[in-house]
């Protein structure tokens, strides 16, 4: 038998800490579905519909002049930033009227104008408010079907009670991620989309490998109760979460720093949620299991043949 220490370092699922940690998560929930009833998301062109144009010029582009020429120019609702390189830039619009390419030549002579030349037109997008509405809509349905399809894998994996827990890990994580840049009114576009199932996954997989040690823990530890098996488990998986959670924050970090503001969104949406990830599936994943009163008996399969009760010692 696994040799496991008798003793956990940290008492993280005792009963103050626990339902202290179910609270902060709460709070976090509730102050993130009201930040997105009423204040709602800065959705990018992806959902608003507009026009979107990639400029490369000779040199490093000057931002401000170039906002300041097209609010000049009648397009003060444009956001300019940069994409990469210095010299290389997005322009996104909101949806315009008039003529698609009457505003894409005007637009091309206002940006030729500017006091730094313009090399190349890399690219011209128009997405229609129709279009961005349904992607929207297939990015929310997008989370929805990967948490029921999380909770139905994971039942088979364990019990339904881990699998309660898994999901509303998972959810918190979700809400609090994307309530994040309500409260902060940071751009939300289809990369923070694929941001936040990336932390689904991320968190999915933290969750579980602690689940699996729990799992051999309620079966190989004799007289304890399962708080106290859950918590060996945390504490025997601590090292390896942190250190995954670290490392994997050092690199997003070194994306938000140098990747440019393009990605900007994407590497926040994904920093948060790897830190509201760990924490969860520490606390909010293992607590709810908890309090759905799992043991190592929801864990043993049922005797299929009724015959074989008999040769039972």
């Amino acid at each position: 038998m696994r040799l496991i220490k008798e003793k956990t370092s940290i008492n993280f699922l005792g009963p103050t800490r626990r339902k202290a940690a179910v609270a902060i998560s709460v709070l976090l929930v509730i102050v993130s579905l009201a930040s997105l009833a009423t204040r709602g998301l800065e959705f990018g062109i992806d959902f608003t519909g507009g026009i979107l144009l990639e400029v490369k010029y000779e040199n490093a582009a000057n931002l401000e002049g170039i906002r300041a020429d097209l609010t000049g120019a009648g397009f003060s609702s444009a956001q300019v930033q940069r994409f990469g390189s210095d010299d290389d830039v997005l322009v996104r619009l909101p949806p315009q009227e008039g003529n698609v390419d009457e505003i894409r030549s005007r637009l091309q002579q206002i940006l030729q104008g500017g006091e730094v030349p313009v090399k190349e037109l890399l690219r011209v997008e128009f997405v229609s408010p129709q279009v961005g509405a349904e992607l929207a809509e297939r990015g929310a349905l997008a989370m929805v079907v990967a948490l029921m399809m999380i909770f139905l894998y994971v039942m088979v994996r364990f019990q339904w009670k881990f699998s309660a827990g898994a999901v509303a890990a998972l959810a918190h994580d979700a809400i609090v991620t994307v309530g994040f840049f309500s409260i902060f009114g940071l751009p939300f576009d289809l990369t923070v989309v694929a941001a936040v199932l990336a932390v689904i996954g991320y968190s999915l997989n933290d969750t579980v490998v602690a689940f699996d040690r729990i799992r051999e823990n309620f079966f190989g530890l004799r007289g304890k109760t399962a708080e106290e098996s859950m918590n060996i488990s945390i504490n025997e998986m601590l090292a390896r979460t942190l250190i995954t959670g670290l490392t994997t924050l050092l690199v997003l970090v070194a994306l938000l720093v140098l990747g440019g503001e393009s990605i900007a969104p994407f590497s926040i949406a994904l920093i948060v949620g790897v830190i509201i990830g760990t924490y969860s599936s520490i606390y909010t994943a293992s607590a709810t299991a908890l309090m759905l009163d799992v043991n190592a008996q929801d864990l043993i399969e049922p005797i299929k043949d009724p015959t074989l009760i008999d040769d039972l010692p």
